[in-house]
């Protein structure tokens, strides 16, 4: 099921970062990471983190009020940010991501060994990228390209557009809203399983949605307030 981990999230990550930044010059500042440089964990308050090319990051990044952007072929560790995006260039292998008002955009061919974990932002993948883990996100929308997901896809009130032969090894889950969602409660989530899209799990649908799906997608089962049988199906790129 959907891991909000909203709460204690913004606590651990904000009680991390100020005894960082307590001993740090940089809790106000922005830092960066030179290309093709090797250096240990990094963090800062009022401020972005930048990686370069080729760089490798043996420990952790995180901010408070910040985005945090790594470029092409770069190593990191978990990176985490309370306020701001955080964007990933092509062939990077990272750890686990997590933002709590903030989009995530990955590049292709990324290594995601661990999960994605958002609460107010999109989800973007581009094509050849992987995710071990889980993705997990409450409000905000998924867009993934020929990408592959070993865990869960979860949502509350997110759209989701599973494209370009994309595989999601586990269930694609959308969560009934809770008191704190009421006010989206009435509009429908939009589900898109697009060509040659394998969900190997099940599509799990606590909440009413408008279901697409792909004449050439392969889906395990729907299950929940819809079955299969309420799906659209469509032929081309898009319905």
């Amino acid at each position: 099921m959907l891991k909000i981990r909203y709460p204690a999230m913004v606590v651990a990550g904000l009680l991390a970062v100020m005894v960082a930044a307590t001993a740090s010059a940089n809790a106000n500042k922005s830092i960066t990471i030179g290309d093709n440089t090797e250096t240990g964990s990094e963090s800062t308050v009022n401020g972005s983190i930048s990686v370069g090319s080729g760089a490798t990051v043996n420990g952790s990044l995180s901010t408070v009020n910040g985005t945090i952007r790594i470029d092409d072929d770069s190593r990191v560790e978990d990176v985490e940010t309370v306020n701001g995006s955080i964007r990933i260039g092509n062939g990077t292998v990272v750890e686990d991501l997590e933002s709590v008002n903030g989009s995530i955009r990955i590049g292709e061919q990324v290594t995601v060994d661990g999960e994605i974990d958002v609460v107010n932002g999109k989800i973007t993948l581009g094509n050849g990228s992987t995710v071990a883990d889980d993705v997990s996100n409450v409000n905000g929308e998924f867009q993934l390209s020929g990408t592959e997901i070993g865990g869960n896809l979860s949502t509350v009130n997110g759209d989701v557009w599973l494209m370009d032969g994309s595989v999601l090894v586990g269930d694609l889950i959308i969560e009934k809203p809770g008191g704190w969602g009421s006010e989206n409660r009435k509009r429908k989530p939009k589900i898109v399983i697009g060509s040659g899209t394998r969900v190997v799990g099940t599509i799990v649908l606590e909440r009413e949605v408008e279901l697409f799906i792909s004449d050439t997608a392969e889906v395990g089962d729907v299950s929940g307030v819809m079955d299969i049988d309420d799906a659209v199906r469509f032929s081309g790129d898009r319905p």
